[in-house]
């Protein structure tokens, strides 16, 4: 028997890998879909992944997180927003098969290409 509430298994795809990558809000103002991305996993450091953005998010993780930060005293702290960006990986392959869900990663996007 199980408790109730308690995780019995997790769906992973099998195909079609991405990356979500939190971006600080000021590394946006030039990124768009469809920009090549360069990705360095820490699993395979010195093998460089290729991809592309996919899609930036509507709003910043924080309005999508199930516990808002709620500011009761009314002071006011800035504070670097992240935004969600989709990145796809491309092609295929024994090296992308080491890639897992959760493992850290390093993306650069290539906003000097205009797609």
């Amino acid at each position: 028997f199980v408790s109730s509430g308690t995780q019995l298994l997790s769906l992973v795809p099998a195909h079609g890998l991405w990356i979500d990558a939190n971006f600080k809000e000021n590394q946006l103002a030039h990124m768009r879909a469809g920009q090549p991305v360069t990705i360095v996993a820490d699993v395979l450091p010195n093998h460089t992944f290729k991809g592309h953005v996919a899609s930036l998010a509507p709003a910043t993780g924080s309005r999508f997180s199930i516990l808002p930060a709620e500011n009761a005293t009314g002071n006011f702290t800035k504070i670097v927003q992240r935004v969600p960006v989709r990145i796809a990986l491309e092609g295929d392959g024994a090296k992308l098969d080491v890639l897992r869900p959760g493992l850290s990663v390093i993306v650069t996007v290539n906003e000097k290409s205009p797609r």
